[in-house]
């Protein structure tokens, strides 16, 4: 159950974005962001439907829609999680909820994919941060962090002298930061999948996610 509710807050976002999009507003979908994911904990409402059947991310999507045709009033507020809060929505940061609103040129599907992959990037940093963190390295862990992303990077001449290393050092650690980044990436969606070959086609759902 420990793993389950720990995927269960890391797929809040994808499930209200689809719910966004759909134009249910914003208290709305919170509450049944909330009482759908307090239901699934149950492990009871969602009978034929199998995390270990395959793909957490494509359960969670089947199970969400099979909650709402069951649900048949979502227009009504529902007290959130019935007296139950799995998940701490409430306790979000403004610019975090605004940064999983959904883009107007997207389909339910299409925001849940990409907060999907948004939400797992954030998983990953968070824990390469934690990494560097742990033994004495967070300022070059910030110093490098950016260059994870494309553009708007600064110079390696400019890191080297922050950091006190030659430019060659800087490339050497970019690289390493990279691979690593794409080694814990691999492991976070390995949790969510049965098989471990279907990892490499997450991967390629992830990217084609973020460039919709």
């Amino acid at each position: 159950m420990d793993a389950l509710e720990q995927l269960c807050r890391a797929y809040w976002p994808p499930v209200y974005s689809h719910l966004r999009r759909q134009g249910i507003d914003r208290h709305q979908a919170e509450d049944l962001t909330q009482e759908f994911f307090a239901r699934l904990l149950d492990g009871d409402s969602f009978a034929g439907l199998s995390p270990e059947k395959g793909r957490f991310r494509s359960f969670v999507l089947v199970a969400l829609k099979h909650f709402q045709i069951n649900e048949g009033k979502r227009e009504r507020a529902l007290k959130r999680g019935g007296g139950r809060v799995p998940l701490a929505l409430d306790g979000l940061e403004p610019s975090m909820r605004e940064a999983y609103e959904p883009r107007d040129d997207e389909t339910p599907d299409v925001a849940y994919d990409r907060r999907w992959a948004l939400t797992v990037l954030e998983r990953v940093r968070g824990r390469l941060k934690r990494e560097f963190e742990a033994v004495g390295q967070g300022d070059r862990h910030a110093a490098l962090e950016v260059y994870l992303m494309e553009g708007g990077a600064p110079a390696y001449q400019e890191t080297a002298e922050r950091l006190g290393i030659s430019e060659a050092a800087v490339k050497s650690a970019i690289y390493k930061l990279r691979q690593r980044f794409g080694q814990l990436l691999r492991l976070e969606i390995c949790g969510t999948v049965a098989d471990p070959s279907e990892v490499e086609d997450e991967v390629k759902c992830l990217l084609d996610a973020l460039r919709g």
